[in-house]
């Protein structure tokens, strides 16, 4: 075995060292690039598998009507759970998480830690798989202020202590918890996410929202296995309006399987879509990647096979078979293919730290795993087989007799086959380039747009509880600091969407008006703080009592009241409370242009009521610094402050200008990923372009020398032996510009406020990749065409 297929595949690699680095090379980056995207792939398409009955959990999901479109959402009445189990055939669980991670300060001695956690029914134990590694399901939540945290939370908490079960707790410096267990740390790939669970009568609207009006938790339920979900969804579909007439809602049920990779929907259907379709583009991506390291075998094998008619002719004469010559190119294709996994193993480790954080995950190359090694093993034989099937089967129809003579074969399919191969490499290269361009600009020109406010100097603070009593000391000492210009309290973020309502009355509001309207709690500063502009009316004052009745609207809320009078003077009746007819007269004063928040792609802001309410959980600071304040001086005072008139909780902040990048992660990972492969397209087509040019450079050598003879230049001689690769990139560009505009406008449709897609874009992605082909190919023409012609007519 080793004489007749290794042996001489080894020597061929010594005596082509260049061809055999490039092939290798080549193979190994797209090898290491499939590798790292199947790696996030799996990471992906096996999320929530921890739960052991992934394929009997759903969650309730409710269908909203607002102003004639449908919105699915999870949050569901509070009181739905609870009666679920007893009254819905088939579903045998059932339990409430709320909504939100809450950030709650805990208190352990002398030590105070933040931690992100949920209140939860004691059922969540059951359907969900939460190993316990100290306590019990059975009487995790036996107490109401009982505690269960993950070993993270635990070794934060305690250290690296024993015996912590029964150990108490400070929470929000309010009230002891005594920690009733310890769970397993939950994987990344888990939709659940939690350091602690408390039982859900401790979340802190749950006595005031006791009715089928007051919505909140997400609710999950575990069905029997031997009942059909459709069955179930049809019972639930009018169960909110059975149990309330006034709610024009409906239920249904979202399955496990489809949390993290389907959850998309519109006007209230299920559309199939949702992250799922980045993990297609991205593996995609990964084929074609992959498909480009292969397709640079096939180029340079092809290429190199006049070096080995006569080793195939010489074969021949000796008796060697067709299919015997096949299996010998074959297995240096898979020696190949199996030195380039090794080195793709080694950038993939290498490799990993960079991804994970571009991709935000927590990725492994597990050796140990044997799904792993099988994807690797899969990868190198189809990778040997792609790439060593056509340069097999070309070498070994070589005809022995021609072959000896000395007669030139003839090598027009395979010629035409290379340039084919090279302009999809290039092709592939330019849409890369282009999608890079335009995603990144379609990000800038969301950054760019007009927000309505001042997102920059402008700090966010978290009290984590009503500070409304020390507010004005609070205030007082800022400003005195010198570096803070306006102080604010807000109960929802500026840059997020608040509280939403469709109830609010006006007069002359049609009676089929149920617009949805987001309104906020603010004090008197916010309005000047947060950079907005009066454009009727006045501001709040600095009493906020005296403006205990009166409201700033946005200008979106203003044309909704009537855009044929101004709206100062109107009155709103802003509804309070779950009752009918609770409502509060609110005398409109002011009138603030619009500004954006929540979906920055949206093409129009949502109407926007300010209450001056401070004292209804308002906890987020907002503070305005002075521009000539550098953030690290800012921070240092502020925490002095909060230190002296806030002590008990740490200082937790925001830059909203930071709040607003976070808004774009998934177009940013778009633009990164694209950048990323699009470089690495180029470098594998490159490596390539490099081999072939240096082929035909020796293939031409007499030739290069005659010509110097003759009086040729080196400038003549180097556009020469480049026209004609050069002819080959330029037509990928033209194949490439309406593929890539195709994609592009396809994805741009996602965006409501987007780019017009520009023509000087193609231009430029088109005139990178021929000055990138140039640069490759001048190094090999250049060193042919200033080589000394005696050399190569010596033998002449």
């Amino acid at each position: 075995m080793f004489n007749f297929f290794l042996k001489p595949a080894l020597r061929n690699f010594r005596k082509n060292k260049t061809y055999s680095f490039l092939n290798i090379f080549g193979l190994a980056i797209g090898i290491a690039c499939a590798g790292l995207i199947f790696l996030w792939a799996e990471d992906e398409l096996t999320f929530d598998n921890v739960n052991l009955k992934k394929d009997r959990l759903y969650q309730v999901r409710v269908n909203a009507n607002f102003g004639g479109t449908i919105y699915t959402m999870g949050s569901t009445p509070r009181l739905m759970a609870p009666l679920l189990k007893s009254e819905i055939p088939g579903i045998i669980n059932a339990a409430r998480v709320s909504d939100e991670d809450q950030r709650l300060l805990f208190r352990v001695g002398e030590k105070s830690f933040y931690s992100s956690g949920k209140y939860s029914d004691s059922a969540l134990f059951s359907m969900f798989t939460l190993p316990f590694k100290e306590g019990n399901a059975g009487s995790a939540f036996a107490q109401l202020h009982s505690l269960v945290i993950t070993e993270k939370a635990a070794k934060k908490f305690f250290g690296t202590g024993k015996n912590i079960l029964g150990k108490s707790v400070r929470v929000d410096n309010k009230q002891d918890f005594i920690v009733s267990g310890i769970i397993q740390d939950l994987p990344e790939n888990s939709t659940l996410q939690f350091e602690w669970l408390a039982p859900f009568e401790n979340e802190p609207n749950y006595k005031g929202n006791l009715s089928w009006a007051g919505y909140g938790p997400f609710t999950y339920v575990e069905l029997d296995n031997k009942l059909n979900a459709a069955s179930v969804s049809r019972q639930l579909w009018n169960y909110l309006h059975r149990k309330d007439p006034t709610q024009k809602t409906h239920s249904l049920l979202f399955p496990m399987k489809d949390w993290r990779l389907y959850d998309e929907f519109n006007n209230g259907v299920q559309t199939g879509g949702g992250a799922i379709k980045q993990v297609r583009m991205l593996s995609a991506i990964a084929w074609i990647i992959f498909l480009i390291g292969c397709i640079n075998f096939m180029n340079l094998a092809t290429a190199s096979s006049q070096k080995r008619t006569k080793e195939v002719g010489v074969r021949k004469v000796l008796g060697a078979e067709k299919k015997g010559l096949i299996a010998q190119f074959i297995s240096e294709a898979m020696l190949m293919s199996f030195m380039a996994t090794i080195v793709a193993v080694i950038f993939i480790v290498l490799a990993l730290p960079a991804f994970n954080i571009v991709m935000h995950k927590q990725l492994l190359l597990n050796g140990g795993r044997p799904f792993h090694i099988i994807g690797l093993f899969t990868i190198t034989i189809i990778c040997g087989l792609v790439a060593g099937s056509y340069p097999s089967l070309y070498l070994s129809s070589f005809r022995p007799a021609m072959v000896l003579k000395g007669i030139k074969l003839k090598t027009g399919n395979a010629s035409l086959i290379r340039k084919g191969l090279v302009m999809l490499q290039f092709t592939v290269s330019v849409v890369f380039i282009i999608s890079t361009i335009i995603v990144y600009m379609q990000i800038q020109h969301v950054k760019d747009r007009k927000l309505g406010f001042k997102k920059d100097n402008l700090i966010e603070i978290d009290m984590q509880h009503d500070i409304s009593k020390t507010f004005p000391l609070i205030k007082q000492d800022l400003l005195l600091t010198g570096i803070i210009e306006k102080v604010a309290l807000s109960d929802h973020s500026t840059i997020y969407g608040g509280n939403t309502d469709n109830r609010f009355k006006w007069q002359g509001k049609p009676h089929d008006n149920e617009a949805d309207i987001a309104f906020r709690n603010v004090s008197p500063e916010f309005i000047s703080a947060s950079g907005m502009e009066i454009l009727e009316g006045r501001d709040f004052n600095g009493d906020a009592s005296s403006e205990a009745s009166n409201v700033i609207i946005s200008e979106s809320m203003a044309n909704l009241m009537g855009k044929e009078s101004t709206a100062l003077g109107k009155i709103i009746q802003s509804p309070r409370g779950n009752e009918e007819n609770n409502y509060t007269n609110m005398t409109v004063i002011g009138v603030i242009n619009d500004f954006m928040y929540g979906n920055m792609y949206d093409g129009k802001s949502m109407p926007v009521i300010y209450f001056c309410q401070p004292s209804r959980d308002a906890n987020l600071l907002y503070l305005r610094i002075k521009p000539q304040t550098g953030p690290h001086q800012a921070l240092a005072k502020i925490e002095t402050v909060m230190k002296k008139d806030n002590p008990v909780y740490p200082l937790q902040f925001k830059f909203v200008d930071d709040q607003f990048n976070e808004m774009f992660l998934k177009e940013t990972l778009t633009s990164k990923v694209s950048g990323m492969f699009a470089i690495l397209a180029i470098i594998i087509s490159c490596l390539g372009l490099f081999g072939l040019t240096a082929f035909t450079a020796e293939q031409r050598t007499k030739e290069i020398g005659i010509r110097k003879v003759l009086g040729a230049s080196v400038t003549g001689l180097a556009s020469l032996l480049s026209k004609d690769f050069l002819q080959l990139v330029l037509i990928s560009c033209l194949v490439a510009f309406p593929l890539a505009w195709w994609i592009m406008h396809n994805w741009l449709q996602n965006y409501e406020y987007r780019i017009s897609m520009s023509w000087w874009i193609f231009i430029a992605a088109g005139l990178l990749a021929l000055l990138i082909a140039l640069l490759t190919i001048s190094i090999q023409t250049i060193k042919a065409a200033v080589a000394n012609p005696v050399n190569s007519l010596r033998s002449e």
